[in-house]
């Protein structure tokens, strides 16, 4: 990867910094983009240490407008990115009735509309080139929301259904496109006294999620699920989902509903 540049949003910590190194041992230079600038530069001056890749930091929270414009200009007019990690995001909701409505307005703004707005500014040129790397971070809470919260597995199922969308769009013009759905990992998303309160073989190590994840982008995986024991599970949840695709729109309603036009 010595001539790609991967911009990688939420990169200070967890996840985000992972990918960062991983991309970085791979030869990729490297855009950071977190809100804690010093962190960002500690990180960069260590893997500008350890890989000698071109690391630059930026300085941006995701869900203010004018951040967001920033580094969308960034993706759109930078022909050196070749590729775009959406992994900012936040959770810690409560029931929906406690959480505080203006905190719910900032997980949609920087799970969902950074997300699409980011995509949407590097998608054209990566379409034209017909080249590229697009990875967003979602959950598997996107394919279990009645086990959670209400807004973040909903902030994470539209970001699964946008990928998939996106690999229809832009997968044939030969991007890569990849959702990647990790269940609990060790990052800072989490106190201490959640994960000690969760069991253990439950609980993935950030190193070992990203892994998988980067494995499964080699493979060509459209979906990444790095838990998932097998993988003809998720494909038969994905072919049970396509079988109720000719029954979803017709003219007459269903018999048991006994209304007649």
């Amino acid at each position: 990867m010595t001539n790609e540049t991967i911009l990688i949003t939420g990169a200070s910590d967890g996840i985000g910094a992972v990918y960062a190194d991983r991309f970085a041992r791979r030869g990729a230079n490297l855009i950071l983009v977190a809100r804690r600038a010093d962190k960002l530069e500690a990180l960069a001056a260590s893997l500008r240490e350890q890989t000698g890749v071109r690391v630059e930091v930026i300085a941006a929270d995701l869900a203010k407008v004018d951040d967001l414009a920033r580094i969308e200009a960034r993706l759109r007019d930078d022909d050196a990115i070749t590729g775009l990690v959406n992994n900012a995001g936040i959770a810690g909701e409560q029931g929906f009735v406690e959480t505080d409505p203006d905190y719910l307005s900032g997980m949609i703004a920087l799970n969902i509309l950074a997300v699409t707005r980011l995509s949407r500014a590097i998608a054209p040129r990566l379409s034209a080139k017909g080249a590229g790397t697009l990875i967003n971070i979602t959950s598997v809470t996107a394919l279990m929301p009645d086990g959670f919260t209400a807004v973040y597995p909903a902030s994470k199922a539209y970001v699964l259904a946008f990928t998939e969308a996106l690999q229809v769009e832009l997968g044939g013009k030969g991007v890569k496109v990849q959702a990647v759905l990790p269940g609990i990992t060790r990052t800072a998303i989490w106190t201490a006294a959640q994960i000690a309160g969760i069991p253990a073989d439950m609980v993935m190590d950030v190193e070992v999620m990203v892994d998988a994840a980067l494995a499964g982008l080699d493979m060509g995986e459209p979906i990444t699920i790095p838990a998932l024991p097998d993988r003809g599970d998720l494909d038969a949840y994905l072919a049970a989902r396509g079988a109720l695709r000719p029954g979803l729109s017709l003219k007459d309603a269903a018999a048991r509903y006994m209304i007649k036009a």
